[in-house]
């Protein structure tokens, strides 16, 4: 099985896997216009893979198989200034005066 992997400008991370080149289809339209243009990143047999952009390829597979598209959302930012705040003893968001 061909899976073809494409991501958008809107939003660093987030990629769109489709069961082939150009296949949007089944994407529904709605989705397609918040992604913007799909820039396409690679066409990949995900048969011969355990893992894909570190999602687990039976997952993506079997989101094609059923919806016909698998959305890969970004991983959540971390807020590394709030962290160091509390490491050393400060409130995470400093006072609003």
């Amino acid at each position: 099985m061909l899976c073809a992997v494409y991501r958008t400008r809107r939003k660093e991370g987030m990629l769109l896997y489709v069961p082939g080149k150009d296949a949007f289809q089944d994407v529904p339209e709605i989705l397609l216009k918040q992604f913007g243009q799909p820039e396409l990143v690679m066409v990949v047999p995900v048969d011969k893979r355990r893992t894909l952009a570190g999602i687990d390829v039976a997952d993506i597979k079997l989101a094609l198989q059923e919806k016909g598209f698998y959305l890969q959302m970004p991983p959540k930012q971390e807020d590394w200034l709030a962290e160091h705040r509390v490491a050393i003893g400060l409130p995470a968001k400093p006072d609003k005066k």
